[in-house]
C-alpha cells in the first residue's frame, strides 16, 4: 500500500524498486576448495547487509576478488580478473582479498581500478569497509600482520555446486621451504567440534548430498580449537562425530598430509558408509634428498606406506598427489627417481605444479637452479604420467556398480557426476537427476576419458 500511496505503484512494481535499490555485488574466486568456502560466507554477509548477489561476468556495483598465492600464474590472474570487471562497469568498487592481499597488498593497490584491499583479518568484516565507500585515486589497505591472524572464522560454500565446502581448519605450523601459506593464513587453528557439526548439519538440511572436509592443514585439526596450541580433538574424533549425523550422505576429505593420515583414520573411512574410499596425499618430490631440502615431515618409505596401506582395506580407492616439478637442485637424475616413485605407485590421478620463486621464503635464496624450460619439460611429463594413471584407474572401474552424485551443468545434452571414488561419470542430461545419488553400472569410456554410465538396476 506504501508504494501505491506515494508513487502510484503496485506492489508488485515496489518490489521490483526496491531490488533495482539494492546495491549488486559478485565475485571471483580463485585457488583452492578453502577459498570458495570463504568466499561463500562473505557472500551470505553481505546479502544480509541487503546487497544483492548477481553473476561475475555481469554488470555489478561492487566487485570482490578472493586471491591465491600459491603460483606467480594466480598473482598475474588476479591482474586479468580486475580489468575484466573493469569492463563491465568501470565506476565499479573492486576489492581484493585474501592470500595475496596479505601477502602484496601494495602491489594490489598500485593495479589500475584497485579500491580496496583486505588481509586475512579484515576480509571477513569487508561489509564495514565497503557501505561508504567511494571510488578515488589511490586503494584503500586495510592489512594486519600475519601474527594478528590467530582466531578463526567458520566457513562453508552453498549453492554454486553440488558439493559443499566446509572449512575445519585454516594456518600452518609447517615451515615447507618453498610454501608462504603460513605467511598468508598464519598459524594452525581449528574450528570447535560442535561448531563444525552445527554447519554440517545446516548444510544437509539446505538439501545438499555431499560435504568436503577443507583446510590449510587438516590433519592437524584440533590445535587452537580453543585459541590454545594444544590438540583438544583429533581429526580422527572429528570425522567419528560427522559420521553420526544422520542427514548427511556423503562426506570427503580434500588434500592431507601423509604424516598426519594415520592407519586409524584409513580404517574407519573403509568402514564408513558417509565417508567415501577418495584421498588426495601430498607428495612434493619422489625424491628423499629433496624432501629433506622442502623440509617436509616425512620421506618416500612413509609415503609408500600410506598407499599400501589404503588399498589393502579399500581396493576401488582414488589416490590423488600433489607433486612440485624444477625445485631447486632436481637435477634429471632426481626428477627421474620421482617419476619412477610416482609410476611405482597404485595411484589415480596427480595435480602437477611448477616450482615458482617466492618471496619470504627459504627456497628462493637457494642455488642451482632449474630452467624455467625444464621445469616446463618436467611439468609436461608427469602431467601425461597423470593421465596414464586416471585412465588405468577408471579400466579398473568398468563393470562395477557406483553411486554418482549427478551436477546440475548441461553440456550438449550429457550430464556429469563423481562415483563415491571420484570416477568422472557421464550420462545423458536428466533434470530430475540434477543433486540426485544415482546407482549405475560403469559401462564404458568415452573419448574424452569419461566413464559412461548405464542405471545399474537395468542390469542387475
Amino acid at each position: 500500500m506504501y508504494f501505491k500511496k506515494k508513487w502510484n505503484l503496485s506492489i508488485f512494481d515496489g518490489i521490483l524498486y526496491l531490488c533495482k535499490m539494492s546495491k549488486t555485488v559478485a565475485f571471483h574466486t580463485l585457488g583452492c576448495k578453502l577459498n570458495f568456502a570463504e568466499t561463500s560466507t562473505i557472500a551470505r554477509q553481505l546479502l544480509a547487509e541487503g546487497f544483492a548477489k548477481v553473476p561475475f561476468d555481469e554488470k555489478a556495483d561492487v566487485y570482490v576478488i578472493n586471491t591465491c598465492s600459491v603460483t606467480d600464474n594466480a598473482d598475474r590472474e588476479c591482474k586479468t580478473i580486475v580489468h575484466k570487471a573493469l569492463n563491465k562497469n568501470p565506476n565499479a568498487l573492486i576489492c581484493v582479498i585474501g592470500c595475496y592481499a596479505q601477502l602484496k597488498p601494495q602491489e594490489i593497490a598500485r593495479i589500475d581500478g584497485v579500491d580496496l584491499v583486505l588481509g586475512a583479518k579484515e576480509k571477513f568484516n569487508i561489509h564495514q569497509y565497503i557501505n561508504n565507500l567511494q571510488k578515488e585515486d589511490e586503494a584503500k589497505i586495510h592489512s594486519c600482520e600475519i601474527d594478528e591472524a590467530d582466531f578463526f572464522v567458520g566457513s562453508y560454500s552453498l549453492g554454486d555446486r553440488t558439493r559443499a565446502f566446509l572449512k575445519v581448519q585454516d594456518g600452518c605450523d609447517y615451515k615447507c621451504t618453498y610454501c608462504t601459506i603460513p605467511l598468508a593464513r598464519g598459524i594452525s587453528r581449528s574450528s570447535a567440534l560442535e561448531n563444525v557439526l552445527s554447519q554440517a548439519k545446516e548444510i544437509a538440511e539446505k538439501g545438499m548430498k555431499e560435504i568436503v572436509l577443507t583446510g590449510v592443514n587438516i590433519g592437524d585439526y584440533g590445535k587452537g580449537e580453543f585459541g590454545n596450541k594444544k590438540h583438544e580433538h583429533t581429526f580422527l574424533e572429528l570425522i567419528q562425530e560427522l559420521d553420526k549425523i544422520p542427514d548427511i550422505e556423503r562426506i570427503r576429505i580434500s588434500s592431507i598430509e601423509p604424516n598426519l593420515l594415520k592407519d586409524e583414520t584409513i580404517e574407519f573411512v573403509s568402514q564408513s558408509k558417509k565417508f567415501v574410499p577418495h584421498f588426495h596425499i601430498p607428495l612434493q618430490s619422489g625424491c628423499d634428498e629433496l624432501l629433506k631440502k622442502m623440509k617436509r615431515r616425512y620421506l618416500t618409505d612413509l609415503y609408500g606406506n600410506r598407499i599400501e596401506k589404503i588399498k589393502s582395506v579399500m581396493p576401488d580407492a582414488c589416490i590423488g598427489v600433489d607433486v612440485i616439478v624444477g625445485f631447486p637442485s632436481e637435477t634429471e637424475e632426481r626428477f627421474l627417481e620421482t617419476y619412477n616413485f610416482i609410476n611405482s605407485l597404485d595411484i589415480s590421478y596427480l595435480h602437477v605444479f611448477t616450482y615458482s620463486e617466492r618471496e619470504k621464503t627459504e627456497a628462493v635464496e637457494m642455488t642451482e637452479i632449474v630452467p624455467i624450460f625444464e621445469r616446463k619439460k618436467r611439468n609436461k611429463m608427469l602431467k601425461i604420467l597423470s593421465e596414464k594413471k586416471r585412465h588405468s584407474f577408471y579400466e579398473t572401474q568398468l563393470g562395477k556398480v557406483k553411486t554418482v552424485l549427478w551436477e546440475h551443468e548441461n553440456r550438449n545434452g550429457q550430464m556429469f557426476g563423481y562415483t563415491e571414488n571420484y570416477v568422472r561419470t557421464a550420462k545423458p542430461f536428466d533434470i530430475l537427476s540434477v543433486n540426485q545419488l544415482e546407482e549405475v553400472m560403469l559401462e564404458s569410456l568415452d573419448i574424452l576419458g569419461h566413464v559412461r554410465a548405464e542405471k545399474a538396476a537395468i542390469l542387475k
